[in-house]
């Protein structure tokens, strides 16, 4: 049984499954938004996926090695805890949780020679928080998924 969240995500043979679970989890929430912030939420994600097909795997790839460091710490302490299921864990520390995810795509926002992906990020960002920690409980299951299989 894998010991860290980076043995379970990064490891070379699941890698490919992972990031097409967590390109499905940003499908599905990016699907069940609604209202006004929800219309934004799927324009904005239309607009991106428009400027470079591909981009969602592709982004998920190349964050996912960051987004473990980031939620390694909260692994940690969920096993040491003797947890059962990560999402619940994840909406406990729901604030702490989204803000160490955030500092991930903020990180890399900043640091694009994008245009095009800065605006519709800054655009999107003001609801972030509140989006990721909505996406925590899939987040988790989709983590316990490969865990299981680690």
């Amino acid at each position: 049984m894998a010991a860290t969240l980076k043995e379970i995500l990064l490891d070379s043979s699941r890698r490919p499954a992972v990031v097409t679970d967590f390109e499905g989890l940003v499908d599905a929430e990016v699907s069940d938004k609604g209202g006004v912030s929800g219309a934004v939420v799927k324009t904005g994600f239309a607009a991106v996926k428009k400027i470079k097909p591909g981009i969602i795997p592709a982004a998920v790839d190349t964050l996912l090695d960051d987004f473990a460091g980031a939620l390694e710490p909260f692994y940690g302490d969920y096993k040491a805890k003797g947890g059962n299921d990560f999402g619940a864990y994840l909406v406990g520390r729901g604030d702490e949780a989204s803000d160490a995810l955030l500092s991930v795509t903020d990180s890399r926002a900043d640091k694009s020679s994008r245009d095009s992906i800065k605006k519709v990020y800054s655009k999107l960002r003001p609801n972030g928080k509140k989006n990721v920690e909505e996406a925590l409980p899939r987040l988790g299951q989709l983590i316990d998924k490969h865990a299981a299989n680690a």
